[in-house]
């Protein structure tokens, strides 16, 4: 009998555990956390009072545990962002060296296109303004131009 009662008690003790778990977090998953506010009137004897003790000890260092676990996953978090900043900074600006090159290029290459050339061009490249402008625009691109 007493078995099955250390058995159940067990059981209530883990399911409000895990129930004050998901309801607060880290550090309101200690039954003990509710039974502070009745300790007075649970008139604990010596040995119970060190138990009690001794697993307010647990339960802190648990919660200390975790919290310092977080932290070191939030730097490291941080770190990782840091890195992945500086890393797309620096691809941007080689990136930006190349693009600025290559817009130099066909910049140079329509300086020595004829009227008629240019003019090809100019429609070409408003007929693709076009066609983006009616894509985001949620519009079939094929469909004739209503302005």
């Amino acid at each position: 009998m007493k078995s099955l009662l250390g058995a159940g008690l067990f059981t209530l003790i883990f399911a409000f555990s895990a129930a004050c778990f998901a309801q607060h977090g880290p550090g309101m998953d200690s039954p003990l956390h509710a039974l502070a506010a009745v300790k007075g009137q649970l008139n604990l004897n010596t040995s119970q009072q060190l138990q009690w003790d001794n697993a307010v000890a647990q339960a802190k260092a648990a919660h200390e545990a975790a919290r310092t676990a977080h932290d070191q996953l939030k730097a490291a978090m941080q770190a990782e962002l840091a890195s992945v900043a500086t890393l797309a900074d620096g691809t941007r600006q080689q990136t930006e060296s190349a693009h600025r090159a290559a817009r130099d290029a066909w910049l140079a290459l329509y300086a020595t296109f004829t009227p008629e050339q240019k003019a090809v061009v100019r429609d070409t490249i408003k007929g693709s303004i076009a066609r983006m402008q009616a894509r985001h625009a949620g519009q079939d691109p094929s469909a004739p131009n209503r302005n």
